[in-house]
C-alpha cells in the first residue's frame, strides 16, 4: 500500500506490475480489496493501480468532496503525480460512477473505460420507478441525513453484501468490509458519496445531457444484479459513441469477486495464462 498526497487529501493505494496503466475503481461497501482476484493476472502485462476512493479503506475522510466531480479530480491528479498518461479504467458500483465523470471532465485521462453493474446515474434518477426503488432501495435510505449513521454499520455491511452477491463472497473478505466501514468516520464517508448523487452530482450529470464519451466503454453486469431488467448497452448507447457489453451468468453484483476469471476474459485485455 502506497500514499499520495493529492487534492488536500491522503489516498492510499495498491500498485502492482509494469507497462501501460489500468486503473481500479471499486464501490460501496468495499474497498481496494475487492480487485484481489485481478490484480495479478493484470499486472503481468501493466501497471495496475486501485487506489482506495475518498472517505474509503485508508483513504483520508474529509467532510466534503464526494460530489462524483471532485472524487474525479481525485484520480486525474493520482494518475498524474505517478507519471502516467492515459489509462484503461475500471469501475464497479460507486467507483464506475466516478469513473464515467472522470472520463468526462479529462478524457484525456481515459483511453478505455469499463463500467461494471452501473448505469449512469442520470438514468437511475430517470427510472427510479416503484421497481427499480425496490430493488435499489439503499439509494433513498442513504440519502436521509444522519439517519443510517444510527444503524449497526457491521450488520449491515455483513447484510448487504450477502443479499447482493449470488456467489457468497468468503466471510474472511466480508469481515475485511466490516473493519473497514466500523472505522471512525467511514460510515458518514460511505453515505456522503450517495448523498452527493442528488442534487450534486445530478446537476452536473444534466448539465452534461447530451454529451457522449468518445473511447470505448465496455459494460458488464450480473445475471441477478440489479441491472437484470433493464438493457445496460442501449441505456449506455445514450452515453457514448462505442457500446459493448456482457452479462456475466451465474453472478450477482461483486463481479469481480463472484466471477473473477470470467471478468478477466471478458475484459479482453492481456493477463498471465
Amino acid at each position: 500500500m502506497a500514499i499520495a498526497l493529492v487534492n488536500g487529501i491522503r489516498m492510499h493505494y495498491r500498485m502492482a506490475g509494469e507497462g501501460p496503466l489500468i486503473v481500479l475503481l471499486h464501490g460501496w461497501p468495499q474497498t481496494g480489496h475487492c480487485w484481489r482476484h485481478l490484480m495479478g493476472p493484470l499486472s503481468e502485462h501493466h501497471t495496475v493501480v486501485a487506489p482506495d476512493l475518498r472517505g474509503y479503506g485508508r483513504t483520508d475522510r474529509p467532510a466534503d468532496g464526494y460530489d462524483k466531480r471532485t472524487m474525479a479530480d481525485d484520480l486525474h491528479r493520482l494518475v498524474g503525480s505517478l507519471g502516467f498518461g492515459p489509462a484503461t479504467v475500471i469501475g464497479h458500483d460507486r467507483g464506475a460512477r466516478v469513473a464515467h465523470r472522470w472520463a468526462l471532465d479529462h478524457p484525456g485521462d481515459v483511453d478505455r473505460l469499463i463500467v461494471m453493474d452501473i448505469i449512469p446515474t442520470r438514468e437511475m434518477w430517470r427510472r427510479m420507478d416503484a421497481d427499480l426503488a425496490r430493488r435499489t432501495w439503499h439509494w433513498l435510505f442513504h440519502l436521509q441525513p444522519d439517519l443510517p449513521e444510527l444503524i449497526d454499520i457491521g450488520a449491515y455491511v455483513r447484510h448487504m453484501i450477502r443479499q447482493w452477491a449470488h456467489v457468497p463472497l468468503p466471510d474472511e473478505d466480508v469481515e475485511e468490509y466490516v473493519r473497514a466501514f466500523s472505522t471512525v468516520g467511514a460510515a458518514r464517508a460511505g453515505f456522503a458519496d450517495y448523498r452527493a448523487a442528488f442534487p450534486g452530482d445530478a446537476e452536473h450529470d444534466e448539465a452534461d445531457a447530451g454529451r457522449r464519451l468518445t473511447m470505448p466503454v465496455r459494460v458488464l453486469w450480473g445475471e441477478h444484479s440489479f441491472l437484470q431488467a433493464l438493457d445496460p448497452v442501449a441505456i449506455w448507447g445514450d452515453y457514448a459513441e462505442d457500446v459493448t457489453g456482457t452479462m456475466i451468468g451465474d453472478c450477482g453484483h461483486f463481479l469481480a469477486e463472484e466471477r473473477p476469471a470470467k471478468v478477466l476474459e471478458e475484459l479482453a485485455l492481456p493477463v498471465r495464462p
